[in-house]
């Protein structure tokens, strides 16, 4: 239908029907028309369009399935797996070296490798990191690895890598997702979503960034549990107490438990650098905005203070349980002083009924 013809139309329901039929009928047609335009030129309200810009509804139909497929295509998997307590960084760079990206600032905890290439556009910039087989690594020094862009068949693959250098492997591994899109259009640095933050372009300081707070979140979850376990632990303690009114607690087991607490403190705060602003996130606005806002989307401080809640009970019943056994110590020293004195006792006792006898 060329656009005399839609003019037409126009003029007809006009002279034929109510005013209100007009311009609802008019209206319908203009939208049409301006939906169907190229994106490339943009028409003002007034501007005339060319019957060749004025599209059918296939055409529009297939131009918004190409706009999900692209939008699809832009989005970048994050794996987070926490699989041993310590990983030693040095080893593996000395094996890697040719994926190592040097760090950027001064934080030793972690390194950043680097498998395949991003092309380059024509006019020479870097094409973005979404819809490319670029990957990327993080291994950080407690025993975590954040990838990006990684396949569900190549993350075997990644994690050999990583588990060849590292000590105290765990019998299960702690897995985490998240999703990073890319949108270069879009009108602010960052906005977040649900289980996605998008950003107009994700580099490499925005991977260490991720990265960091990702790994930091899925070791917390793994000392959570442990704490966990420990809190279980003592509430069958305290409840075998009630009903029995006696500890059978060897002095042993106690001590493990206070030792595991105490390691699982030091690790959370010194290990993870729970507290330790990211020097990336210091230098630059942009990636202090990205770290704060995953920070509190993944409950960093809140699951800390609980896990601090924790460990304050299991100490309190620590040391209620160390109470006791001092307390059976003193008993049984004095039932063992008292013996002593009554032995000595009857020895004198003995000694001068002997000496009576004799004389």
């Amino acid at each position: 239908m060329t656009c005399a013809k839609l003019g037409m139309i126009c003029y007809q329901i006009y002279a034929t029907g109510p005013n209100n039929t007009l311009l609802m009928n008019c209206n319908l047609v203009v939208v049409r028309c301006v939906s169907s335009v190229s994106p490339a030129h943009t028409v003002a309200w007034n501007e005339p369009v060319s019957c060749s810009e004025v599209g059918d509804g296939a055409s529009a139909s297939a131009s918004g399935a190409d706009s999900e497929d692209v939008d699809t295509k832009t989005a970048i998997p994050v794996r987070a797996f926490f699989f041993s307590t310590s990983v030693d960084l040095k080893s593996l760079v000395d094996q890697n070296k040719p994926n190592f990206i040097p760090p950027t600032s001064r934080m030793t905890n972690y390194v950043v490798l680097k498998f395949g290439n991003l092309k380059t556009e024509p006019n020479g910039l870097i094409s973005t990191l979404s819809g490319s087989d670029c990957e990327y690594m993080v291994v950080f020094q407690y025993g975590s690895i954040v990838l990006f862009n990684v396949h569900d068949h190549d993350v075997d693959d990644y994690l050999k890598i990583a588990e060849k250098h590292a000590s105290g492997l765990l019998p299960e591994m702690r897995k985490d997702e998240y999703e990073v899109r890319e949108k270069p259009t879009l009108s602010t640095w960052m906005q977040a979503g649900l289980d996605h933050i998008m950003l107009q372009y994700l580099n490499i300081d925005g991977i260490r960034t991720i990265g960091s707070v990702l790994g930091q979140s899925i070791a917390l979850d793994y000392y959570v549990r442990q704490v966990d376990g420990m809190v279980a632990e003592f509430t069958d303690i305290n409840r075998a107490m009630e009903k029995t009114g006696t500890f059978t607690m060897e002095r042993k087991k106690l001590f493990q438990l206070v030792g595991k607490a105490n390691s699982n403190l030091a690790d959370v705060i010194l290990k993870l650098g729970l507290f330790e602003r990211s020097d990336i996130a210091w230098k630059d606005a942009k990636y202090a905005q990205i770290w704060e806002y995953l920070r509190d989307e993944f409950e960093l401080t809140q699951r800390f203070a609980s896990l601090d809640f924790k460990l304050k009970f299991v100490e309190h019943n620590i040391r209620f349980l160390q109470e006791i056994m001092q307390n059976r110590k003193s008993d049984f020293l004095e039932w063992l002083i008292i013996i002593l004195i009554g032995a000595e006792i009857l020895i004198s006792v003995y000694d001068i009924a002997h000496k009576s006898a004799a004389a």
